[in-house]
């Protein structure tokens, strides 16, 4: 008996396979939910942004996630160009502005900072503080 060509032999495992995605890709999706249910929302801040309204083009809006070690410090710095907020996870973060500092908990929306806002951030304990950032920038 004659060898059947490579395709010949492979075309049964290749079906078999597109069956599997195509099965897969048949199973049905369930219909949108409509109603929010089981869902907790905290405390929440706002920033207005009014004041970079007239500067809004080419800016950017971004999340970041911030591991702060102990001892670690998020070194002095202003928000006049860059409004953001910050929401902590995990560990505790001091925060320093011109006339006084408050203590941050896991939980805490540590600050909304925009114009006329500068600050330093310090983990002063003993576990590494893990900080959400969410801000609007200008890419240099």
């Amino acid at each position: 008996m004659e060898p059947k060509p490579l395709l010949a032999r492979l075309m049964p495992a290749w079906l078999a396979v597109t069956a599997v995605f195509v099965s897969a890709g048949g199973v049905a999706q369930p219909a949108p939910v409509r109603e929010t249910k089981g869902v907790e929302i905290s405390h929440v801040e706002s920033l207005d942004l009014t004041p970079w309204a007239q500067d809004a083009k080419g800016r950017q809006l971004r999340i970041r996630k911030l591991v702060i070690q102990p001892g670690g410090v998020i070194g002095v710095h202003s928000h006049d160009d860059r409004p953001d907020a910050s929401y902590l996870v995990q560990g505790e973060l001091t925060e320093y502005r011109e006339g006084g500092y408050v203590k941050r908990r896991p939980g805490d929306t540590v600050h909304t900072a925009g114009k006329n806002v500068t600050h330093w951030v310090a983990n002063e304990g003993n576990v590494a503080a893990v900080l959400i950032v969410v801000d609007v920038f200008k890419p240099q």
